[in-house]
């Protein structure tokens, strides 16, 4: 069952023989660009109008601007071993005459989507999974379709799942650039693709919502703040124009949550203000180039806003501090609470990381936090953001039978923190307090997040040096939570942040 899909359409047909001919790379990745000629309105939509009959109007504006791509690549296959080949049956019969075919196999993918004109001059906005390894792309549009330009690539940015293309054309019909922070859950928008290859397609809809995130369709160290949409988007959308009431860009069709694999009024587009920055960047330099704080933020638990005398849930609390960031050199520190970025509140910790990852290196980040109740304001010069690791990494548990001991908080098994669980773990010799090598799945410390492998280094802000401290400082407890800070790696990554763990329900099993 297809459960998540990106709308874009892979043709695949096979070549065999050693004869093959080599595709055309016209895919030179374009650095330095100078800036193209973007129209750009920033008013928000009219919202006091009232609906007409016809958005053909609106349709006639916007459509010319949306194109269809054509990309190609071509996948070279190894050649196929004959399972029977070292058999001695078939040696018998066959001898070392078994057939076995060497010829080199390829084939050939052909992928449609769509795109949109973001310059007269030729600059063409699509989304990168369009045209992600594709050898040749070609551009068509909708009024003659006989004729083809050949894409120049200028860059990727897979974060985000865009792309940026260039033709070679002039007078172009481009597209006007809304401000999709100004979206509103209700406002009317189409999208305009070529669904299935039948042609140009219009479809209309609302904006269901905005924000989503958590889906992981752009990696892991991807970026998502997608506009929901009802409008029908199909395969060959992908790369397409989401337009608002009056016929500007407010996102880039991207992927669609479906079981059939075609529409089911579950739709996400990129925002247009997302893309236009990382097209901005590529045009510039070739590639993006994301701001740098170095911080490691969390959201804020109900528990967690007691703790710390919260008015709020909203903001991003640091959980951690990067030895030698911009964070570090401005002063942050663990357990600041911060509530502005730039002059825009924070709601969470996924609002402060976009935040942080649409600015320029080099830039000048104004932070407004809560420390101990106090609010403060903080200037922070930003670095490049430096490669991400990879995915989370496995934690084993580390500890005897005859070395642990179950603590106070309900479930939890902890031991000291040994050489050999410091190496499995790659754990700094900075960090001192008591291994996690065990949690009852059923207790409030798994509820509240605690881990395997998690080192507890504080609790209720007191330090922990190791596992029989832990357990002293758990028994002292008293109130209904306990704040718990924790080291956890993550990945190449390893930071703390805090947990608020529930005691006011008794778990049997504690010990």
């Amino acid at each position: 069952m297809n459960m998540f899909s990106r709308p874009f359409v892979r043709i695949i047909s096979a070549a065999a023989g050693a004869l093959l001919v080599a595709a055309v790379f016209d895919l030179t990745l374009w650095g330095k660009d100078s800036a193209p000629n973007i129209s750009v309105s920033n008013t928000p939509v009219n919202r006091d109008v009232k609906l007409g009959t016809s958005y053909a109007p609106i349709v006639r504006k916007a459509a010319p601007s949306v194109v269809t791509i054509y990309s190609s690549r071509t996948i070279h296959v190894q050649p196929t071993q004959n399972p029977f080949r070292n058999n001695p049956m078939f040696r018998q019969f066959f001898g070392d005459q078994i057939p076995q075919d060497e010829t080199p196999q390829s084939r050939k993918e052909q992928g449609l989507g769509s795109g949109v004109i973001l310059s007269p001059d030729g600059y063409i906005l699509t989304a990168n999974h369009v045209v992600n390894g594709a050898d040749e792309i070609k551009v068509a549009f909708s009024d003659d379709k006989k004729k083809e330009f050949t894409a120049k690539l200028i860059g990727t940015d897979p974060q985000t799942d865009v792309a940026v293309l260039k033709i070679d054309a002039t007078g172009l019909p481009a597209v006007t650039l809304a401000d999709s922070d100004q979206l509103e859950i209700g406002d009317v928008v189409l999208a305009i693709g070529n669904p299935f290859g039948v042609g140009q397609t219009v479809t209309m809809g609302i904006i269901s919502a905005l924000g989503r995130h958590g889906y992981g369709i752009n990696g892991a160290n991807g970026y998502e703040n997608f506009i929901q949409t009802d409008a029908a988007i199909n395969p060959g959308n992908s790369g397409g124009a989401l337009i608002d009431a009056e016929g500007r860009l407010v996102g880039i069709n991207t992927w669609i949550a479906t079981r059939s694999g075609g529409s089911e009024g579950v739709g996400f587009a990129v925002p247009v203000n997302m893309a236009r920055r990382s097209m901005e960047r590529l045009i510039k330099g070739g590639k993006v180039t994301r701001g740098y704080l170095g911080i490691l933020p969390q959201d804020i638990t109900p528990g967690l806003q007691e703790q710390f005398k919260l008015s709020t849930q909203n903001g991003a609390l640091v959980g951690d501090v990067v030895a030698g960031t911009p964070a570090e050199k401005a002063g942050i520190k663990a357990g600041d609470v911060i509530i502005s970025f730039n002059g825009v509140d924070v709601s969470d910790a996924h609002g402060l990381q976009l935040a942080v990852s649409q600015c320029e290196p080099g830039s000048l980040a104004m932070v407004k936090l809560i420390r101990d109740g106090v609010q403060r304001n903080i200037s922070v010069m930003l670095a490049t953001l430096p490669g991400e690791g990879g995915g989370e990494g496995g934690i084993k548990n580390n500890s005897d039978s005859e070395n642990s001991t179950t603590d106070a908080l309900d479930g939890v098994t902890v031991a000291d923190l040994d050489r050999d669980a410091r190496q499995e773990l790659r754990i700094p010799d900075s960090v001192q307090g008591a291994i996690v090598t065990d949690v009852d799945q059923d207790s409030n410390s798994a509820e509240a997040g605690l881990q395997k492998g998690d080192v507890i280094v504080q609790i209720n802000r007191q330090p922990v040096s190791n596992a029989e401290s832990a357990i002293k400082l758990c028994k002292d407890a008293r109130g209904p939570q306990i704040l718990v800070k924790v080291w956890r790696r993550n990945g190449d990554l390893g930071g703390t942040r805090y947990l608020s763990v529930d005691n006011t329900k008794k778990d049997a099993k504690a010990k």
